[in-house]
């Protein structure tokens, strides 16, 4: 059967976003969905794009103003707002000669999203370690403190049976 008929007959197929090339299968709905996450990740590598993330947050910015807190050049900026612009987390405007930037959050929100359900991963077994050394405490308090093991005194030699410091009579 030809995989073409096959996806025409199923209601909810991805056959169509998948490629078989020689060396793999490419599926552009995983591969684009990685490509876009690794440059948002990417952008947010860099805590001087991170400040200007946050900057834009509070409304629109030159390109001078999103560069002055950092005591960098403009050609420096620009750099990095291209590679904000390239994961897609600003827009820039052009009015006359000045570039304004603003806030596009809709890759924040995938990113979060993503994080997100690592989040619920991590604390649901956080979760579970608590609940069993909470277990754990419980056992050790309702058997009561168990003795502490003292280890036994060595036996001293027959030659040793007197304190150091007594005289021995040999007369």
């Amino acid at each position: 059967m030809r995989p073409f008929l096959f996806a025409a007959t199923q209601k909810h197929s991805t056959i169509r976003l998948t490629i078989n090339i020689a060396s793999g299968i490419f599926n552009r709905m995983v591969e684009q969905y990685t490509h876009d996450m690794n440059l948002v990740f990417h952008a947010l590598g860099d805590a001087t794009r991170r400040q200007m993330l946050h900057d834009l947050a509070n409304g629109e910015r030159t390109v001078s103003d999103l560069a002055q807190p950092y005591e960098m050049s403009l050609a420096a900026a620009s750099k990095h707002i291209k590679v904000l612009e390239s994961a897609g987390l600003i827009r820039r405007e052009i009015r006359g000669r000045t570039h304004l930037c603003r806030l596009d959050p809709g890759p924040l929100a995938t990113a979060h999203e993503w994080l997100n359900f690592y989040q619920r991963f991590w604390t649901g077994r956080l979760d579970t370690l608590e609940r069993l050394l909470r277990r754990d405490d419980d056992r050790q308090t309702s058997t009561g403190p168990e003795k502490q093991h003292r280890p036994e005194k060595p036996e001293r030699p027959e030659n040793q049976d007197r304190p150091d410091n007594q005289e021995r009579n040999d007369t």
